[in-house]
């Protein structure tokens, strides 16, 4: 009789692989409390390597998704959890999740394998290195990635939105309506996204000729309001501001927004300013955002069906799925203001051109 994929690797073929006893062994598979963290480690690699997971007991079927979140819940992330538990639910899957600032310092990673109330993962904006998450696919353990911070590693499951072509869509609509020295407030540096959408930002410039002056970059470290305001406020403050503000997403638009008033600019008959992400709050706010639609919804919703099909067996073709972003114009983006065509006051807001 043919054994099931959870069979064909015995004890003894994991201690021999480890070098450890089969004593030892069996205490890690069973679950026992009483096995050292690096001695668990070792043993959970070594069942990767001859393909392998945790072995449940007879009849024992995991029904939990291990749902990490790193982050607060708010309108961005909080649609994308919403999203994946309400996508789970009529798979008879329930949501184990972890999630919140402090959920950053969990190393919850490699005790993943080990649980035998998880049949797979679904994790967030990961802050784990990609070696990390390679090692968690390389032990056979099935999960997706949502929204990478980082490139996922190769043969990994990720999901993710068309950064770069969706901020390239609102520079060029920018363009379009005549501006050419356009500030950009960049999100963190070593996030995917960030690069992505700065890359996408800076894109429609080149074509038109124009390379933004480096005074007119900025990045935070965190896509806050507040850093939004601080980063808008200096791009303000130049002697040759900017015309247009683009930001890494709609909670830095609407710092720029209120560093725009707090300077008495009118937005946007002296001033456009763009998102990302197309929250509510961008909706909100007066005059309401022109931004970026990001399928925050769909996106949990595929990465529940790529998690599927792995724990069905099956193989994915697709492994790294981007979808599609949109462009959505509303009142906060305007043409450039009649003061800076001409000659006179516009010649000091001239663009560096390319040669």
């Amino acid at each position: 009789m043919k054994q099931s994929d959870e069979t064909r690797a015995t004890v003894r073929d994991v201690a021999a692989r480890t070098g450890l006893s089969i004593a030892t062994v069996s205490r890690v598979l069973n679950g026992r409390a009483n096995v050292a963290p690096h001695t668990r480690e070792r043993v959970l690699a070594a069942m990767g390597e001859l393909g392998q997971k945790a072995p449940r007991r007879r009849g024992e079927r995991a029904t939990g998704i291990y749902l990490r979140c790193p982050y607060l819940l708010t309108d961005y992330f909080g649609l994308i959890v919403s999203a994946v538990t309400e996508a789970l639910e009529p798979h008879g899957l329930q949501v184990i999740l972890n999630a919140g600032v402090a959920a950053q310092q969990d190393h919850v990673l490699t005790a993943l394998t080990g649980r035998r109330d998880v049949a797979g993962a679904i994790l967030i904006l990961p802050p784990e290195p990609g070696a990390e998450l390679a090692r968690l696919r390389d032990r056979g353990f099935p999960f997706v990635v949502l929204d990478p911070r980082t490139p996922p590693p190769r043969n990994l499951a990720a999901v993710s939105a068309a950064h770069f072509s969706g901020a390239r869509q609102l520079t060029t609509h920018l363009i379009d309506l005549g501006h050419r020295r356009i500030g950009i407030a960049g999100g963190p540096r070593d996030w995917l996204a960030g690069e992505n959408r700065f890359a996408g930002y800076l894109a429609p410039l080149a074509d038109a000729g124009v390379l933004p002056a480096p005074e007119l970059i900025r990045f935070v470290a965190e896509p806050t309001v507040e850093l939004g305001h601080r980063a808008a406020a200096e791009l303000l403050d130049l002697p040759d501001r900017p015309t247009a503000l683009v930001a890494f997403n709609d909670k830095m638009a609407i710092g720029a927004l209120h560093a725009a008033a707090e300077r008495g600019l009118r937005v946007p008959d002296d001033l456009s300013v763009a998102g990302f992400d197309d929250i509510e709050l961008g909706q909100a706010c007066r005059p309401r955002l022109t931004t970026v639609r990001q399928p925050l919804e769909e996106m949990g919703r595929m990465a529940v069906h790529l998690l599927l099909r792995m724990l069905g067996g099956h193989r994915l073709d697709a492994l790294h799925v981007e979808l599609a972003t949109e462009l959505v114009v509303r009142e906060s983006t305007g043409p450039i203001p009649d003061v800076f065509h001409g000659s006179g006051t516009a010649a000091r807001h001239s663009v560096t051109r390319m040669h």
